[in-house]
């Protein structure tokens, strides 16, 4: 099937990134597929990112920048997305990095499910502040109808994983801004792709195409805004579909452990600690029981502390272990 002439457009939200945005954009730039409008949304940004963007646009037509005043990642989102008439739509925060195939397959993912698919997934690496992998547990394999299983855990993991078909992003209202209004960021990823999955089927591409960047700035390092972001996104639901309330109550559950890790691999260790009372009360045995494995994620990521990571080592008895070999994105 000859998919290289379907545009998709590539959203980029962008705040403050100089230090990451040109390794986003290369790693964009160097798709195998090359029917790109590479749109880059300045969100206001106060330091170089709009001049390292320019510099590369100079390069590369298909990039070019766009402006607002400071109105966070879902405006930002939705402000790309109405600049474009591409069929697809890919977002990329401007930290994250893709592997080069990663436009081309999920493309060609959706146009072989047809017009009943609305989004296409990937797996995705956690990376560090140097690109380098320390976490590939990701490996989720949902699709069709994943409404229930959406529910239960957002396999799809971050806004940078995911193409849109314009249908079911229109579908959904496009990201939902009322977040940050509510001082709520974090979750427009998953609450889209919740609504999207009430009316489509999903697809995945079960591959690591995605390089997520697990940094002390990026949004998800403020555990409590995401925190608060997470219940609104479930309330809505529990709202609309009451039958799958059980599985929104184990996904708080799981959420807590992830802002639990989160929050030490960021070196919030008070947020951490109020996080994993909140856990131990929900679910004692289970918090205990996972906590190892939480633990050492924690001790994988290159921002923690050399003294923490041997000193984990040496209570758990375990040998150093290499990093994971790196990817190429």
């Amino acid at each position: 099937m000859k998919i290289d002439n379907v545009p998709v457009a590539v959203i980029v939200p962008m705040y403050n990134g100089e230090r990451t945005v040109g390794s986003t954009l290369e790693s964009v730039c160097r798709q195998t597929y090359g029917a790109l409008d590479i749109i880059v949304v300045d969100d206001g940004s106060t330091d170089a990112s709009a001049s390292i963007v320019e510099s590369y646009a100079r390069r590369d037509p298909r990039i070019r920048l766009l402006r607002q005043q400071n109105s966070g990642v879902a405006a930002a989102r939705n402000f790309g997305a109405a600049s474009t008439d591409a069929e697809f739509l890919a977002f990329v925060d401007a930290d994250d990095l893709w592997a080069p195939s990663k436009v081309e397959q999920q493309v060609l993912a959706l146009q072989q499910a047809g017009s009943i698919a609305g989004l296409a997934y990937c797996w995705f690496a956690q990376i560090d502040a140097e690109s380098r992998v320390y976490s590939l547990n990701n490996r989720p394999l949902a699709e069709g109808w994943v409404l229930q299983a959406m529910c239960r855990n957002n396999f799809v993991g971050n806004g940078s994983s995911m193409m849109l078909r314009r249908a079911a992003f229109e579908a959904a209202g496009g990201f939902d801004p009322s977040l940050r209004d509510r001082h709520a960021q974090g979750c427009e990823d998953m609450l889209i792709c919740l609504r999207v999955a009430e009316q489509f089927e999903f697809r995945v591409v079960p591959q690591y195409l995605v390089g997520y960047r697990m940094t002390n700035t990026n949004m998800s390092s403020d555990v409590k805004q995401m925190l608060r972001s997470c219940e609104i996104v479930f309330a809505e639901f529990r709202e609309k579909h009451p039958e799958l309330r059980g599985e929104l109550d184990a996904h708080l559950v799981d959420m807590l452990q992830w802002l639990v890790v989160r929050a030490l691999v960021g070196g919030r260790l008070l947020a951490a600690g109020e996080l994993m009372r909140q856990l131990l009360a929900l679910e004692p045995r289970m918090a205990v029981s996972r906590l190892p494995g939480m633990l050492d994620t924690y001790c994988r990521a290159r921002l923690v502390p050399q003294w923490a990571k041997t000193g984990w080592r040496r209570v758990r008895g375990a040998q150093p272990r290499p990093p994971y070999e790196e990817m190429a994105w």
